[in-house]
């Protein structure tokens, strides 16, 4: 069973976060309601997240307060963050929310269908990228001898290599359609997130290169996914 992602709503107002959860049910997700930037900041803590929407105007710690604790946080300065705000206050106050981390800035009243394919996007690269996150970690045991596989289910490295190889393509075709598609949209923030995962996909492809025979064991090479 694949696990589902996790989607963090932060929105002081019930009725808010009422209505998120409504527009964001269809994806079929887990979602994580924080009625405050500290609610929000603790929830961080212990899970993980596809992405975060996060309201702009709360009483005490607001969101542009919130995202810059997110993005000072080591753990989770990579989650995707998408503003909702009521207000518009024009470029500036837009550019405001972009340069505090958000990949989106949306002004209420919003498209749900819109915001629902946004979100969607977003938890699609976060599966992609815990999908390689497991394959590297089983690749890493298969190459140090530490795991202990079904003997009916144990490959030799070469196979194992060339199995992982196959899926990585798999996934780096799905990708580059992504890319393709985000392209034509002119997302530029979903677009800029697209390239993010297709930097780490290819990082694992020079590792797995580097694996092959002839090119050393190079399991200490392997680079993290995180």
């Amino acid at each position: 069973m694949v696990q589902k992602a996790k989607i963090l709503l932060v929105d002081d107002r019930p009725e808010n976060l009422l209505a998120l959860e409504a527009i964001l049910s269809a994806l079929d997700q887990t979602l994580v309601r924080a009625s405050s930037g500290e609610e929000a900041l603790k929830a961080l803590l212990t899970d993980d997240f596809a992405v975060i929407l996060l309201d702009v105007q709360m009483p005490g710690m607001d969101g542009f307060e919130t995202a810059a604790h997110i993005k000072r946080r080591e753990r989770t300065r990579d989650i995707p963050i998408i503003f909702l705000t009521a207000i518009n206050h024009g470029p500036h106050h837009t550019f405001r929310g972009y340069a505090a981390g958000a990949v989106d800035y949306i002004s209420k009243p919003f498209d749900p269908w819109v915001l629902r394919a946004k979100v969607s996007v977003f938890v699609e690269l976060y599966m992609k990228n815990c999908q390689l996150r497991e394959q590297a970690a089983l690749l890493r045991l298969q190459l140090e001898g530490n795991g202990k596989p079904d003997p009916e289910e144990a490959k030799e490295p070469a196979g194992l290599l060339a199995e992982l190889s196959a899926r990585l393509a798999a996934v780096e075709e799905q990708a580059e359609a992504l890319s393709k598609q985000l392209d034509d949209s002119a997302d530029a923030a979903a677009v800029a997130t697209a390239a993010h995962l297709e930097r780490k996909l290819t990082g694992l492809r020079r590792a797995l290169d580097a694996l092959e025979p002839g090119a050393g064991s190079g399991a200490s090479r392997l680079p993290s996914q995180s």
